[in-house]
């Protein structure tokens, strides 16, 4: 149907006709995601005018027919104008039964009038600079938090709630004032935990545990896993700098309660392998949020038969994130995003927890037994972390590299050990190390252990490659002593020549173990041209 076909209905403004035409052109453009410039004016008029149309008294079935032009309109950047205004927000949220008064929410009883509001919102806000900055002063937020309070009380629609808590994710995502706001004015953090307890069904067994109410070998069913993975985005942006600050006593308990949640998120499945996969991340990035010193949580379920047990400890969970690296380590890409939060994770937890660290090394570090490959070499989870310490994201290998550091207790040798000095020597170097030593993490006095296989080969192990090599000849052999000299200060020479033309930059290791640069004056005494030096003396001054 032809735009200005449109445009002269609506302007008529007859319900009936309205309501036709407007199915009609839905129905053309409901897969429609690219516009074209011709008709940019004509359809920012036509936003305008369906923005006056749902202020009149119009019936549910046209409401919702002017809401989906609406929200097709939305698609287009250029047409936001006429929707990115107080007065369409206020609009637009009475129609999704969110617009505060000091009074009451407005309830509007049709369902579906709600599910299209709430999806043209999300659509603005998302897409509108202007939209974004009046949400906070059109209180939407207010207005979400108060409906999502009733969702024990009120049997709403899943895509009502979905949207809901989209929109919530939205705003707390694009607007820093509304995400203050939400975390403490509005206690959202208890109100989204005890939410993501609705929704996944569960009951309390002890004071830090919990089960699913039914069938705990039944997956999540989708539904329930969408909505709890929009909590779980919306936990994660009002929680986003809580790990970088102390918290009291009541908020401790408070991010307890919620890491007994998230210990069971990390314990089921949902609906199919990927959805499985997307659930945890988002379990495993707000886990990253949190105080370390809640996420005992994790370890404090008693062994149960079947569970993980170590040291007396029940590590289901924290194998279900060792499992869950391995596979991210498998997809090998957007390594960055995917690795970083669980290698965060799983580093800090071995950090504060002895037990924590001491099982991850088993399974990561386990006693050495193949010394002729060298470390990066193989499909172990400690050959994919080995390479990815020479990644070249500084991030992914700087987290691979922190994670196993701390996994020997951050000892230089015993680190250089299991990765080859090579492969080291970025984090020591990072960390004033390269000389050896400890950092300064507090760790038990046990020592490690070796087996036969390594005993046996550690006086022939390179410590650059981490591996045994293969005996080569010795170069110098034969050679006289002013034979060795000369070849020597022929070294020397070439690496203060590639230094003086700065393709080079000597550096040597201060006492303390940080490098510094080497100075040049330092070493002129003992450099010495050769005679094949001489001779090349002048065509190399004609180099660039």
């Amino acid at each position: 149907m032809a735009l200005q076909t449109v445009l002269e209905t609506v302007e008529c403004g007859e319900q009936d006709t309205v309501l036709k035409v407007l199915q009609i052109y839905n129905q053309e453009k409901s897969q429609c995601f690219t516009f074209e410039d011709e008709e940019r004016e004509e359809r920012k008029k036509l936003a305008t005018l369906l923005i006056k149309f749902l202020e009149r008294e119009l019936q549910p079935s046209c409401q919702v027919t002017c809401l989906e032009s609406i929200r097709i309109l939305s698609r287009d950047k250029s047409c936001l104008g006429p929707f990115s205004t107080m007065e369409t927000l206020k609009l637009l949220a009475r129609h999704a039964g969110i617009d505060y008064t000091e009074e009451q929410i407005r309830e509007i009883p049709d369902l579906d009038v709600i599910l299209e509001a709430l999806k043209c919102l999300c659509n603005i806000v998302f897409s509108s600079h202007e939209a974004q900055e009046l949400s906070f002063e059109a209180r939407l937020v207010v207005g979400l938090t108060d409906r999502i309070k009733l969702y024990n009380e009120r049997n709403l629609p899943h895509d009502i709630k979905f949207f809901d808590l989209r929109l919530l994710f939205l705003l707390t995502a694009l607007r820093v004032d509304i995400r203050q706001q939400f975390a403490q004015e509005l206690r959202g953090i208890g109100l989204m935990t005890d939410t993501l307890e609705l929704t996944l069904g569960v009951k309390w067994i002890d004071p830090h545990e919990v089960a699913a109410e039914e069938n705990p070998a039944v997956p999540l069913p989708r539904q329930e896993a969408e909505r709890a993975m929009e909590i779980l985005k919306v936990l994660f942006n009002i929680t986003y700098d809580t790990s970088k600050r102390e918290v009291d006593e009541e908020d401790a308990a408070l991010y307890r309660h919620l890491s007994a949640l998230l210990r069971h998120c990390l314990m089921i499945s949902a609906d199919g392998e990927d959805r499985t996969e997307e659930f945890h991340s988002h379990t495993v990035n707000l886990l990253g949020n949190l105080p370390l010193k809640c996420l005992d949580v994790l370890l404090l379920p008693k062994v149960q038969p079947g569970s993980l047990e170590y040291l007396g400890v029940n590590m289901d969970a924290v194998n279900v994130l060792l499992d869950f690296l391995d596979r991210r380590l498998d997809r090998g890409h957007k390594l960055k995003e995917s690795l970083t939060p669980v290698l965060n994770l799983l580093t800090e937890s071995a950090r504060a927890h002895r037990q924590t660290r001491k099982f991850l090394k088993t399974k990561v570090l386990p006693p050495l037994r193949d010394v002729k490959n060298r470390p990066e070499v193989g499909n172990l989870l400690r050959n994919k972390l080995v390479r990815l310490m020479t990644h070249i994201d500084t991030d992914v290998k700087h987290c691979a590299a922190e994670f196993l550091f701390v996994l020997c207790k951050e000892s230089v040798a015993r680190f250089v050990k299991y990765t080859g000095y090579g492969n080291a020597a970025g984090l020591l170097a990072a960390r004033g190390l390269m000389a050896g030593g400890h950092a300064d993490g507090e760790y038990s006095e046990d020592e490690d252990t070796d087996t036969e296989e390594y005993k046996e080969a550690k006086p022939n192990i390179n410590p650059i490659t981490g591996r045994v090599e293969e005996k080569l000849p010795n170069p110098m052999e034969g050679m006289t002593e002013e034979q060795k000299e000369y070849e020597a200060m022929k070294l020397v020479n070439m690496f203060d020549k590639l230094s003086r033309q700065q393709v080079i930059q000597p550096m040597s290791v201060t006492p303390e173990g940080n490098l510094t640069t080497l100075d040049l004056a330092s070493i002129e005494d003992v450099v010495q041209p050769t005679d094949d030096d001489r001779a090349s003396h002048d065509s190399d001054l004609a180099l660039d």
